[in-house]
């Protein structure tokens, strides 16, 4: 009889666990769950090319903070200022659907040309954007004409995430992603509130008048420009694409990157199964911001410390800040010890449990919790979603996946509060609305279990060498 040996190694498995390999003797395989190694922050931050794109990225998130708070009230797009639930979804869709639409095909270019140029001139080309709002500020200009500047910024600092997402698995490994990204969000949520403390602080320097507000916003430039400088320090061709499964014609390829986006996410189970549970949190979530600006502007009192209003909704803007930075260090630990299916259900559980024991009582208190839970859930889902994007989509198609992704993410939003707008109460209270929102994470949960079925199964793989004796 001939024994083999295989030699003992790691290789991820379809669903994200770790599985180490052991001993093959007549043909038999066994295999054995492992846990994930985690690297740690230090060896992470110690991978040159990484801590190259967090820079560029933390750059980019500062100057989006200073920028988003230096135009403060002189930005008309908050739907925090409109009247009714039908005119707050209305606000929504202006502000989320423009890019969404056009994300898809964007993101093809992410797929055709080198990344690091398309890092490099999309944020001069955001700093050109700051630049022009800023000198509307200055000059009065308000309305929807200030929007549309807004809206450019923000448009193009999705569209250079979407590049930094796409580029990151050419500078750490695969088994590392959910770290990384991890890493990334927990710092760049700091950074990002770093912004908008500055912007406050610049205010009181250069004053609250038009003029003042200029001078702020304009501050967001230097952001622009050092994310551009820091990705111009990659060599061509390091982030990739690797090949270009591209139409020679551009606006061809342009065209068709939603179709393909779709198909490249549909052939992935394990992608299109994230999608659908990314899917049924945006919905749930929108309909309950909705539902809590109302409640937060027509329904509450203050309680102690715990305030209405416009200071209440702050209150639950930091509650759910929270959540995402706790996710943020969870989720790694999560998918370590259960794997990226397992944690991605077990959030999905979470959440329409809070939904229900938290959100249909629709008091203060319990309303900022789960602003917490739901925000801790959702990010969750995110990030094992962005770890599975990045490990099991091709470079040749992953821009456009990241761009669909985009779109998925706020096109769920907008229609689940255009949904809502049309039945809630104008103080908020809307028990059955509470109840729709915990019946669609129950609904992502059973959907993403069916579409992760059809995942195949792996089976190990390494190089099988003759063991000594026959």
């Amino acid at each position: 009889m001939v024994s083999w040996r295989i030699g003992h190694g790691w290789r991820g498995g379809a669903d994200g666990d770790r599985v180490r390999q052991v001993t093959l003797r007549t043909g038999s395989v066994t295999a054995e769950p492992a846990p994930v190694a985690r690297l740690g922050v230090r060896q992470l931050l110690g991978n040159s090319g990484f801590r190259r794109l967090l820079g560029s990225r933390f750059a980019g998130q500062w100057g989006d903070g200073v920028f988003s708070a230096g135009l403060g009230s002189a930005v008309l797009f908050n739907p925090e200022r409109q009247a009714d639930p039908v005119a707050v979804a209305l606000g929504l869709a202006v502000l989320l659907l423009p890019y969404s639409l056009l994300g898809p095909f964007a993101g093809a270019l992410l797929d055709r040309w080198d990344r690091r140029q398309v890092l490099v001139f999309a944020n001069l080309l955001r700093g050109v954007f700051v630049v022009l709002t800023a000198l509307m500020v200055a000059t009065g200009v308000g309305g929807h004409t200030l929007f549309v500047g807004a809206l450019l910024v923000t448009g193009v600092s999705r569209f250079v995430n979407a590049g930094l997402s796409a580029s990151l698995p050419h500078l750490v490994r695969t088994e590392h992603l959910v770290e990384a990204n991890a890493l990334a969000t927990t710092i760049g949520a700091g950074v990002s509130i770093t912004g908008t403390a500055s912007a406050i602080g610049l205010r009181e320097f250069f004053g609250y008048g038009n003029v003042g507000s200029a001078w702020t916003t304009s501050v967001a430039l230097l952001g622009s420009l050092v994310a551009a400088l820091v990705a111009a320090g990659f060599a061509r061709g390091r982030l990739g694409p690797d090949q270009v499964d591209e139409p020679d014609q551009p606006m061809v390829a342009v065209a068709r990157g939603l179709f393909d986006g779709g198909r490249a996410a549909w052939r992935t189970p394990t992608v299109a199964a994230g999608f659908g549970a990314l899917a049924a949190h945006r919905v749930a979530f929108g309909i309950s911001t909705l539902v809590a600006l109302l409640l937060f502007r027509n329904s509450f009192t203050d309680q102690g410390i715990l305030r209405a209003g416009v200071a209440g909704l702050g209150q639950a803007l930091a509650a759910g800040a929270i959540g995402v930075v706790l996710a943020a260090i969870l989720t790694p630990l999560l998918v370590a010890r259960l794997g990226r299916p397992s944690t991605v259900r077990l959030a999905l559980l979470t959440a329409a449990l809070a939904q229900l024991s938290l959100g249909v009582p629709m008091r203060l208190a319990t309303v900022l919790l789960a602003a917490f839970v739901l925000s801790l859930a959702g990010q969750t889902i995110k990030l094992c979603l962005d770890a599975e994007v990045q490990s099991q989509i091709g470079d040749e198609t992953r821009g456009r996946v990241f761009a669909l992704y985009d779109t998925v993410f706020n096109l769920s939003y907008v229609i689940a509060t255009a949904f809502a707008a049309t039945l809630v109460a104008d103080d908020g209270q809307s028990v059955p609305l509470m109840l729709a929102a915990a019946t669609t994470y129950l609904l992502g949960l059973m959907g993403y279990m069916l579409l992760f079925r059809r995942a195949p199964a792996r089976a190990p793989t390494a190089a099988i060498q003759p063991a000594a004796g026959v």
